[in-house]
């Protein structure tokens, strides 16, 4: 029993090394990439490699870092890239904030068909075209600028 498993084992692994065959890449005259087992007549063809890839590395093993650019660039170029991105991410910040109290301001006059604004020191009601109108306004500030 023990010696039929040896040689079963031994032709099938052999066999898939005698199955694997050359293979051709080429390009015809139209640009169409063609892959066959045969090279074609009178036309430049490249032999692709059809080893099967190694296996991946164990989870346990830490993959290699690839060098970043900011690894490789000087460090002048290091301290302006880092502001751009500081600048960056308080812009973010702002428009965060902004898109936020927007959306409260239009859940607000959306709720609230009574509501109050100051202009030169004076409480007055606003009307509901007045309404309408800011209502309108914060839509679109809201498509324009917040995601």
């Amino acid at each position: 029993m023990r010696r039929m498993i040896i040689t079963s084992s031994l032709l099938l692994a052999m066999s898939a090394t005698a199955m694997a065959s050359q293979v051709y890449k080429w390009v015809d005259a139209q640009g169409v990439t063609h892959f066959g087992a045969q090279p074609p007549q009178g036309q430049q063809a490249t032999s692709v490699n059809t080893a099967t890839p190694p296996p991946k590395p164990a989870p346990t093993e830490a993959p290699k870092a690839a060098p970043t650019f900011e690894s490789i660039a000087d460090p002048e170029q290091a301290a302006i890239d880092e502001k751009v991105k500081q600048e960056v991410a308080a812009k973010e910040t702002e428009r965060k904030k902004y898109c936020e109290d927007v959306r409260t301001n239009l859940s607000q006059l959306e709720n609230n068909p009574r509501l109050r604004t100051e202009v030169d020191g004076e409480v007055r009601r606003l009307s509901e075209e007045e309404r309408q109108s800011r209502i309108a306004e914060a839509q679109k500030a809201i498509a324009d600028n917040c995601k």
